[in-house]
């Protein structure tokens, strides 16, 4: 009996348009931005959760791949810490990007 699953989650295609869809939600409910307006603004707008959930694909392959290293326990926990708060911070980037180049645009 195996208590893991075969494939890993970062190779389960569902898992990752599962968390695009849920991104693309939570952005456009935390912008609201007016669809009326101009599509490539739309377009742009839509655009930037896709760099944010690769962003989180590429944070969690380096940290599968930091967990295969023998490296101390103590040095690999802080450098999957720092991933984590890379992401944090490359996430209010894209927020602010958004606001600051589109703030005519969302309500």
């Amino acid at each position: 009996m195996r208590l893991t699953p075969d494939r890993p989650a970062l190779r389960r295609w569902r898992l990752w348009v599962g968390a695009v869809l849920v991104a693309e939600i939570c952005w456009f409910a935390l912008l609201r931005p007016r669809v009326a307006g101009n599509f490539r603004t739309v377009l742009a707008l839509a655009l930037l959760p896709l760099t944010a959930v690769g962003y989180v694909y590429l944070m969690a392959a380096v940290s599968g791949y930091l967990a295969d290293r023998e490296w101390d326990f103590r040095i690999r926990q802080m450098i999957v810490i720092m991933l984590g708060l890379s992401v944090g911070c490359f996430v209010f980037a894209v927020l602010w990007l958004a606001k600051a180049h589109f703030e005519g645009e969302l309500g």
